[in-house]
């Protein structure tokens, strides 16, 4: 097997026809093999990582430690491979709520700990020491809340340092001085790249030590790497990159970090189509992050020319989970043509560990440079609000046995029920539910309200949308999740 160093240098053609080279592509197509079974949702939380971070310390080729606490009292640790002079610092899940990187870091130590590459990895330690901080924020990860115990963003509090979270981050940066930082975020899912239709899937961002937006040494060695990344990603998912907001801001830590001197290089983890609890994403997170650094090591990336970081995509947010256009709405007699942006909101279980969706009407009129994950051309159609069925079901077995979409072809998006528990709100089967007694929700094509409708053409029922979830009722076709008990 060649050398890596000699395999990541085939990646990039740096003349600008980029190559993937043998090295990712092995790291993709084997990707299963290191994914970190223990973590497959995105609502982990710190019990979950605390066996696998024990069961690294006893392995010689790591080095752990607690080097901080959180305000509740958990336990921040520091892993540290490798005995190269370039220090590498990654840290994640500083915003409790986005745990993606979290879950890549330790497919990255299941990566080092293999039988696979052994001489590449042997070369790439011996250039390298790398320092992973997973979960810096475990009481956010808690209640998978963007904020610590004390209600900040640990995020703003680079220059304060109220938080015992950011206090531990600033001190482990200024006793590594590390040669470059990885800042592991998530990013909303309906983030898209700019005048695309492609969601951002990955965004990257060299962050700005000064309002003036200055690239220095250190932060022009932060957008190279970044260059590199994007070329790779784009084999996996083409188009499906941005560049973050570059703004400056003074209280942020990765603005900072890079002011510092360390050369800070921020990924967000936006959206993929399906991917709900963001798997594909942690692939990517995993490809991304070991290539970044590879060509650290190699050093290959300093022959990286900065202008192509521009030509990056800009984020934009112009992405909803359904968009339907030109429908005809009739209101006070009159018809008019609308489109409709809809949306599927996450309502937590009181132990932070499941959810349903709860669909939401967030945008409506002209939204022809707005984009869906679904999109609906309803020329012709008119929407129609989703009638009652008049005969009251006794038990949920008995609906199971009921032919939905029928009900729904002919205009039923709600079944009166005898019998439901009311602490289930979660509905599997593609129909609302209201209590024996209870009247049909108002219905109105308005934001902020919970889409349940069908659209009619020619007297024809070719689709129905339930809980904001389109359904083809000629085709079957849906990604359908969940209805909604109405019931009290």
């Amino acid at each position: 097997m060649r050398s890596i160093f000699f395999l990541i240098a085939t990646i990039i053609s740096f003349s600008g026809m980029g190559q993937v080279g043998d090295m990712t592509t092995s790291l993709y197509d084997s990707y299963s093999k290191y994914k970190e079974p223990s973590l497959d949702k995105r609502r982990i939380k710190h019990k979950d990582i605390q066996p696998l971070i024990f069961k690294l310390k006893s392995n010689p080729a790591y080095t752990v430690q607690k080097v901080g606490k959180s305000i509740k009292g958990k336990n921040i640790s520091l892993i540290s491979i490798g005995t190269g002079d370039i220090n590498v610092f990654l840290w994640s899940q500083m915003h409790g709520d986005e745990p993606t990187a979290t879950q890549a870091i330790f497919d990255i130590f299941n990566f080092l700990n293999s039988d696979d590459f052994k001489a590449e990895k042997k070369e790439l330690l011996s250039k390298l020491t790398l320092h992973f901080m997973p979960m810096l924020n475990p009481d956010g990860a808690e209640v998978f809340s963007r904020r610590n115990a004390l209600g900040i963003d640990i995020n703003r509090d680079a220059l304060m340092l109220q938080s015992p979270e950011g206090q531990t981050l600033k001190r482990i940066r200024d006793s590594l001085d590390a040669d470059f930082g990885f800042n592991l975020h998530d990013q909303s899912t309906y983030y898209n790249a700019e005048r695309t239709s492609k969601p951002a899937t990955i965004s990257y961002l060299a962050p700005a030590y000064n309002y003036e937006k200055d690239i220095n040494d250190v932060r022009g060695n932060a957008m190279k790497v970044i260059v590199f990344m994007n070329r790779i990603i784009q084999k996996y998912a083409p188009g499906q990159v941005g560049l973050y907001n570059d703004d400056f801001e003074p209280r942020a830590f990765g603005d900072n970090i890079q002011k510092w001197g360390t050369s800070a290089i921020l990924i967000e983890s936006g959206g993929f189509k399906n991917d709900v609890e963001k798997q594909e994403i942690r692939k990517l997170n995993f490809v991304s992050i070991l290539s970044a650094c590879y060509t650290i090591a190699n050093g290959d990336y300093k022959n990286i020319p900065i202008e192509d970081y521009e030509k990056i995509p800009q984020n934009d947010r112009k992405l909803f989970d359904l968009k339907i256009e030109r429908f005809t709405h009739n209101l006070l007699g009159k018809d008019y043509i609308l489109d409709i942006g809809i949306n599927h909101l996450e309502v937590e279980d009181e132990n932070h560990e499941t959810f349903y969706n709860v669909g939401r009407i967030v945008e409506k009129g002209d939204l022809s440079t707005f984009y869906g994950y679904d999109t609906v051309d309803a020329t012709g159609y008119r929407l129609i609000e989703g009638k009652v069925y008049p005969e009251i079901i006794e038990t949920r077995k008995d609906l199971e046995a009921m032919d939905i979409y029928g009900l729904l072809k002919s205009g039923y998006t709600y079944v009166r029920l005898a019998e439901f528990s009311a602490t289930d709100k979660d509905v599997s089967v593609p129909i609302n539910i209201l209590g024996k007694d209870q009247k049909v929700p108002g219905f109105y094509v308005n934001i902020g309200n919970t889409p349940n409708f069908i659209l009619q053409k020619d007297g024809s029922v070719d689709y129905a949308v339930v809980n904001g979830f389109l359904i083809n009722l000629n085709t079957k076709e849906t990604n359908f999740k969940n209805a909604i008990y109405y019931g009290k």
